[in-house]
């Protein structure tokens, strides 16, 4: 369980990176007039806007196979729950059917 946790986060600190260095770059090409600047006071909204829509893509080709790897530990403990939960009801079933059978035959 604890390496689920492990590389989610691991997955959302790389996320985080990219779009950090997004962040910077937009930036530096806004305040040196490459990039448009943002209609009145709404510069830093375009920043950020303009960040989070470049590293999106850049995200998505370059955390391919971390996010596979990430996928494939959520899916592994959805299984794991699911065939927990199955095997509860199972024993609440058979704990059921044996109430009932001494219920039957008392």
């Amino acid at each position: 369980m604890k390496e689920e946790w492990i590389e989610m986060l691991r997955y959302t600190l790389m996320r985080l990176g990219i779009f950090a260095g997004c962040f910077v770059v937009v930036w530096g090409l806004v305040y040196s007039g490459i990039a448009p600047r943002g209609l009145g006071d709404s510069n830093g909204m375009w920043v950020l806007l303009l960040a989070l829509v470049l590293s999106a893509p850049i995200s998505f080709v370059v955390l391919r196979k971390e996010r596979d790897r990430a996928s494939e530990q959520i899916v592994r403990k959805v299984d794991r729950v699911k065939a927990d939960m199955e095997a509860n009801r199972s024993q609440e079933d058979l704990a059921d059917d044996t109430a009932r059978a001494q219920g039957q035959t008392s």
